[in-house]
């Protein structure tokens, strides 16, 4: 068991991705903005930069048409963002995400 307060938000971070991941095909785009809005209001709560923009990011590309494909990357690039360990991983994980999605 983690002993570090960051290390069990990281992986119940991990765990809720996991859960999204494999329901995603059935869930609602209302479903998915607000298990993505919960991750990051969690993220925010707990510093987590990264992790707080792709979240943020992500549940706004859950509400628009084709959010099926952009969910996908997107959990990918929050996967990533839960192991950064630094505030300018930020800006380069959204990089990733925005070229993979256009």
């Amino acid at each position: 068991m983690a002993t570090d307060p960051i290390d069990f938000v990281r992986a119940q971070v991990g765990l809720r991705l996991s859960e999204i991941r494999d329901a995603a095909p059935s869930l609602s785009p209302l479903d998915l903005y607000a298990r993505m809005d919960a991750i990051r209001q969690l993220a925010a709560e707990h510093g987590l930069a990264a992790l707080e923009s792709v979240s943020r990011y992500s549940s706004q590309l859950a509400l628009l048409p084709g959010h099926r494909t952009a969910m996908q990357s997107c959990l990918e690039r929050a996967q990533d963002a839960l192991g950064s360990h630094s505030p300018r991983d930020c800006t380069t994980i959204l990089a990733a995400l925005a070229i993979r999605l256009h």
